[in-house]
């Protein structure tokens, strides 16, 4: 347990520096000014803009504008840069399936300078899910390979489980967000038709189209947030199922070479060579 304590304080670390980033840039994006058309028709010429201009909003606007359904979406949109960052990392194949450690262990496996303890303790030091998947097997050194392969499978569903942390995340902000901005949408509706009913504005369509433009940002806020977080769903299963795939097939590699049938044709392990070579 001691051993994972630095690997989980760098994980706090990456998610902290990852909402202060995702913070950074909701703040230079709220006091940039992103162009976004106001919805009333007659807003241009009411201003008496020259050329007839478009008025635009900020980000602080738009939200302000979108009603109280606006700050779960926004915190949405948190989440998705948040989480982006942190998995884009954690999953970076040179983590999961460190190639220098993996091609030097299965060179010194195959030819016998490495016995069970030595391969074992190699493993214990690297903590990447590859070698995790690697000390299962090495645990059942000499074992009939049905055997040995049961321990991979073992070892891989539970590594399959964590490369897939947070990528559920994604898939939660990708379905939440768009029902999020149906039900501003909704309520927007309502209010709008309720101060047209209560007003002496029947007949004036300009107070009708500037309330639903209005209730529809929370469904464009919903779909911007949706839509990215979808994709990086999409991404982040297709890049785990590429490594589990690959570590599926080191796995088997390892199970040939150190279950009962393999180790009939290895050469007899050497306790004296180095076990750092393979660090």
């Amino acid at each position: 347990m001691k051993s994972r304590q630095p690997t989980r304080n760098r994980r706090t670390d990456l998610i902290r520096y990852g909402v202060a980033l995702a913070l950074t840039l909701a703040i230079l994006l709220a006091n940039t000014g992103i162009g976004l058309a106001d919805g009333a028709p007659g807003a241009a010429a009411a201003d008496g803009a020259p050329g007839g201009s478009i008025p635009s909003k900020n980000l602080l606007e738009i939200i302000q504008a979108g009603g109280v359904l606006m700050i779960p979406i926004f915190f949405c949109s948190i989440l998705t840069m948040v989480f982006t960052l942190e998995r884009g990392l954690a999953l970076r194949r040179s983590r999961v399936i460190p190639g220098p450690f993996v091609k030097r262990l299965l060179h010194q496996l195959r030819e016998g300078q490495l016995d069970r303890d030595e391969a074992l303790e190699l493993c214990q030091e690297n903590r990447s899910p590859v070698s995790e998947v690697f000390g299962a097997a090495i645990r059942k050194w000499g074992r009939p390979g049905v055997e040995v392969e049961q321990a991979v499978l073992d070892q891989g569903e539970r590594t399959v489980n964590g490369l897939r942390k947070y990528v559920r995340v994604f898939n939660g902000v990708a379905t939440i967000s768009p029902l999020l901005g149906l039900l501003g949408t909704v309520f927007g509706m309502i209010r709008a038709f309720n101060e047209i009913a209560s007003s002496d504005a029947m007949g004036r369509p300009e107070l009708l189209a500037g309330g639903i433009s209005e209730a529809l940002i929370t469904t464009a806020a919903g779909l911007c947030v949706a839509i990215p977080a979808l994709a990086c769903y999409l991404f982040f299963i297709s890049r785990v199922d590429q490594l589990v795939m690959a570590i599926d097939s080191l796995g088997q590699d390892v199970v040939h070479i150190i279950s009962a049938e393999g180790l009939q044709s290895t050469p007899t392990p050497k306790s004296s060579r180095s076990r750092r070579e393979a660090a």
